[in-house]
């Protein structure tokens, strides 16, 4: 509808207890057969009789017996569904007092009775279009609103997709950057330990050589999802560092803690028994793990130095046979 004014229909509603009132209203026109003509004798049904038919424009009397035309200008003003609509104010008074209560009141117009019959046409016509004019903003404001909240959620996966790894389903080498930025603030700003742990697959070379890609990237995700179900703690943070190799970030835990949760991860990848017949340390699939812990600002350990000692203790526990934790302080 939006975008062509010829879709709306231009609909007057009276409000007007007398019927003399009404018939020389919808005399008047009469001759325009694009303008449809409803009409309320009642003042008490008109805020309902408005909200069933719409109308385009409202003709309100001032004076009626049960409800002051200005107390019902009030009532669809604070009706959400009619409240934009056009209210012409018809009177027979030419007060200036009562034309400013009724602007003041919210009126958009004010016709003193009888209307002329040009002007009364006129008026409608150019009230009815500026009321579907606004109707089509607010229609073109809510799609505009729409696709925003369409284009905020498509911008959150697709930043959601570029921090996931592909494969395996749990965070990226991105991803765990952004956080062990995150957490290393965080730890240096409250003087708290930080860990950071990396594993690898042992032998994964020999294992994709002698079962296949199919199986070793079965065997992956298998192990990416043991070892990001080991952890316990929200704040616990599980990654995809590159190839066979995955990586941990503990908040707020010294390098004791990190070794438990370390030997829980290895003990969960162990658990699944993958047959490996290549391997040097089972006969399954296993993990070697290298852990380094600091708190930040106590001493020269910058974020990557964190991260170099705990690849040199993954170099050493793969060293010394696989399938085992090595921390470094």
């Amino acid at each position: 509808m939006a975008g062509n004014l010829s879709d709306y229909i231009v609909t007057v509603m009276l409000v007007d207890e007398q019927r003399t009132v009404a018939r020389g209203i919808q005399s008047m026109l009469r001759e325009h057969p694009d303008i449809d003509f409803i009409w309320c004798a009642d003042e008490r049904e008109a805020e309902k009789m408005a909200c069933q038919h719409g109308p385009s424009v409202i003709l309100q009397d001032i004076n009626m017996p049960y409800l002051d035309g200005f107390e019902l200008l009030s009532r669809y003003r604070n009706n959400d569904v009619i409240k934009d609509i056009p209210i012409i104010m018809l009177s027979g008074e030419q007060a200036a007092e009562t034309k400013a209560r009724s602007f003041l009141e919210g009126a958009s117009d004010y016709l003193t009775k009888p209307p002329h019959p040009i002007e009364l046409v006129a008026r409608i016509r150019h009230h009815s279009r500026a009321y579907f004019e606004h109707l089509e903003r607010e229609e073109l404001l809510q799609s505009l609103e729409a696709k925003t909240r369409e284009l905020t959620e498509l911008t959150r996966r697709l930043e959601q997709l570029s921090l996931t790894d592909a494969l395996t389903g749990i965070p990226n080498r991105m991803h765990f950057d952004q956080i062990l930025d995150r957490e290393w603030g965080r730890a240096r700003r409250d003087r708290k330990p930080l860990s950071v742990a990396l594993m690898d697959v042992d032998n994964f070379k020999q294992f994709n050589d002698f079962y296949g890609h199919q199986a070793g990237d079965d065997c992956l995700r298998r192990v990416a999802r043991a070892v990001a179900e080991s952890l316990r703690r929200p704040s616990d943070f599980a990654a995809r560092y590159g190839g066979e190799e995955f990586a941990l970030v503990l908040p707020d835990t010294d390098a004791e803690g990190a070794r438990k949760v370390a030997e829980l991860a290895r003990a969960a990848v162990a658990e699944l028994a993958i047959p490996h017949e290549r391997a040097e340390a089972a006969l399954h699939v296993t993990i070697s793990i290298g852990v380094a812990s600091t708190i930040p600002g106590q001493d020269d350990v910058a974020r990557d130095e964190l991260v170099k000692r705990a690849d040199e203790a993954l170099y050493e526990s793969k060293s010394n046979g696989r399938n085992q934790v090595t921390v470094k302080e």
